[in-house]
């Protein structure tokens, strides 16, 4: 028997790939999308039809707590994925970033709280943790907010503690380590990277290049919301989505230049440099405990994810506004 599941934020990189897969595991999926006056669903509207028509549309914004109750109305398990994530952007407009993260969560937590939700999937973020403070980080590592975005996500993260331990709501904070693949923004390293190799450009445009990555497959990553939602044992706990391996900024950039174009160059730009506080200068995730108690772990190796995105950011070029620096 299939679940009734609502995904805020469907129409983004990983909502739309959460949503893809819930509907062919045989779910009733409602995508909440961002409202827009042109009608547009994001990523939802590249969706294949046969998943496409199986999948209702709730248009709306997390910031707006009746829309959202009218959202979550019926459904049985809510996967909240909605939020601003643009580091770089929330420097400079750190009251939506309060708005979307903070507010928004609250919004869902409050409607499920009302509604008699079953289960409550709470995004999180590996940027809370900070710059690791020992490795592999498990969810016991220390917070610290190094931007206003990942300050955000923490006291999102807490909110959701809070509303668990006060009032028994069954949320599970969900803290995937950076996911890439198809569909991801040009803001985010590897799309960067791929889409400025494939067009040709013989000077690749990067910030700092020491830091180190732990980075997931996003059909890895949606199969991780998935694994934790049917996982009774998952309720009240945070849990790391990670694979235990690292990459640092630079080394990836040679690998990706290596298969795409060896004449390529890299250029670091000033504008693309976080401040110095702010920069997250090493993450490497610890599952252990999202694999003891869900059975879960990365189907896709580095090697196969890097070539299905190569795949894709190739077949879909010009969705890139390559060489140009986006927050």
């Amino acid at each position: 028997m299939s679940n009734r599941v609502l995904v805020t934020g469907a129409d983004g990189f990983i909502g739309s790939h959460l949503t893809e897969e819930l509907v062919k595991s045989g779910e009733k999926v409602t995508a909440f999308c961002l409202y827009n006056s042109f009608g547009t669903l994001g990523w939802i509207d590249t969706l294949p039809k046969e998943i496409r028509s199986e999948i209702e549309i709730f248009t709306g914004d997390v910031r707006d707590p009746n829309g959202v109750r009218t959202a979550m109305r019926g459904q049985q398990r809510v996967f909240h994925l909605a939020a601003l994530i643009a580091i770089p952007f929330s420097y400079h407009s750190p009251d939506s970033y309060v708005d979307t993260n903070i507010k928004g969560t609250l919004n869902v937590l409050n409607a499920a709280r009302e509604l008699g939700t079953e289960r409550v999937m709470v995004t999180s973020t590996s940027e809370v943790y900070g710059t690791a403070q020992y490795v592999p980080i498990d969810e016991k590592h220390p917070f610290q907010g190094q931007s206003p975005y990942s300050a955000t996500k923490i006291g999102a993260d807490r909110l959701a503690e809070s509303f668990y331990r006060s009032f028994d709501l069954p949320v599970t904070i969900v803290r995937p380590f950076n996911t890439y693949g198809p569909r991801q923004s040009g803001r985010a390293v590897i799309p960067t990277i791929i889409s400025q190799l494939l067009a040709g450009q013989q000077e690749i445009h990067l910030g700092k290049l020491s830091p180190t990555r732990d980075f997931n497959f996003v059909k890895d990553t949606a199969h991780g919301f998935m694994a934790i939602a049917n996982c009774p044992a998952a309720i009240g706990q945070e849990l790391n989505i990670a694979t235990g391996e690292e990459h640092s900024i630079g080394d990836l950039a040679n690998e990706l230049i290596a298969q795409i174009n060896p004449n390529a160059k890299i250029v670091c730009e000033e504008e693309r440099l976080r401040p110095e506080k702010s920069e997250v200068n090493r993450l490497l995730g610890d599952s252990t405990k999202m694999r003891a108690l869900t059975g879960w772990k990365p189907e896709y190796t580095f090697e196969q994810g890097l070539a299905e995105t190569v795949a894709w950011i190739r077949d879909n070029l010009d969705t890139y506004k390559v060489g140009q620096y986006i927050l």
